[in-house]
């Protein structure tokens, strides 16, 4: 890797860019995949009556993964300069099994998701200064989202393991 490859914002170590739609790629397949295990969960509680504790776990796992979804789109919609309804039909797709997926492919074939980061104006606040903040700081942007999924877990785990106060 060159000097040059190593400072370039967005950079991962093996000199490959993590762009907006790649981030949002992996995001909408991770939101997908604890969307597959809160259902398998599902299957298991109330079809087979063998366990609900994939419920707990695949519940809590797709809440925290649901969350990082919205504020990655949002951080990817800020970046693209997406048109609000944009935002909306991003947020809207979290909700239906497996949307994300449809989606994200949706986004890249009308070239939504060209492009890499932008850079921040250089005066005044503006949202696309935090994008920046944060997509030239991947060790602290990924550090937000380990402690935002981390207080999601922590809160539905908690109950979903204790069970509700009161319960004899």
């Amino acid at each position: 890797m060159t000097q040059a490859e190593a400072t370039t914002p967005g950079t991962t170590a093996h000199g490959r860019h993590l762009t907006p739609r790649i981030l949002l790629r992996a995001v909408s397949i991770g939101e997908a995949i604890t969307w597959a295990l809160l259902l398998t969960g599902m299957f298991l509680k109330y079809v087979t009556q063998t366990t609900d504790l994939l419920v707990s776990v695949g519940g809590s796992l797709h809440g925290a993964m649901f969350m990082v979804y919205l504020v990655v789109t949002a951080f990817v919609g800020i970046n693209q300069r997406w048109p609000w309804w944009m935002f909306g039909l991003g947020w809207f797709a979290a909700i239906p099994p497996f949307a994300t997926l449809l989606y994200d492919w949706w986004a890249e074939r009308r070239g939504a998701l060209e492009g890499g980061w932008r850079d921040a104006p250089a005066k005044g606040f503006s949202l696309q200064r935090i994008v920046r903040w944060f997509v030239d700081r991947p060790i602290t942007m990924s550090a937000a989202v380990i402690v935002l999924a981390v207080v999601i877990l922590t809160g539905s785990l908690s109950g979903a393991l204790v069970g509700p106060t009161g319960a004899h």
